[in-house]
């Protein structure tokens, strides 16, 4: 080995120290900064938690009322009229269709006391 690279050897080992301490030295203080900051996060945390109370309280308070445009109690009528409209819709379907008769039998008294008759009948 020649003496310049001896010397470059040796230069290398001291920055690599140099380097290792600090490092070392960089650690420590990350360290402590951490410590510092777990700290003063769940401070933080308690106080971010207040503070998303004290909004939604907020939000509560300055709530208007809801105005419905669709109001609940027409709803209910809607869907009900909407179930009517299927029922005889079914009827219809049921006596017309799969029954071979006409559609519009299916809707007269006459048809339907002609089978309350059959099941009723005493034997």
């Amino acid at each position: 080995m020649t003496t310049k690279q001896a010397e470059k050897t040796g230069v290398e080992k001291q920055t690599r120290k140099k380097q290792k301490q600090e490092r070392n030295t960089a650690a420590k203080k990350s360290a402590k900064k951490n410590e510092q900051a777990s700290a003063t996060s769940t401070t933080e945390k308690q106080t971010r938690k207040e503070q998303k109370r004290k909004q939604k309280e907020e939000k509560r308070s300055n709530r208007r009322p809801r105005l419905r445009i669709f109001p609940i109690w027409l709803r209910v009528i809607v869907v009900l009229l909407f179930c009517a409209a299927a029922l005889i819709a079914g009827l219809m379907i049921g006596y017309g269709v799969i029954g071979d008769g006409t559609p519009s039998d299916a809707l007269k008294k006459d048809t339907w006391q002609h089978i309350i008759d059959i099941v009723t009948k005493p034997q």
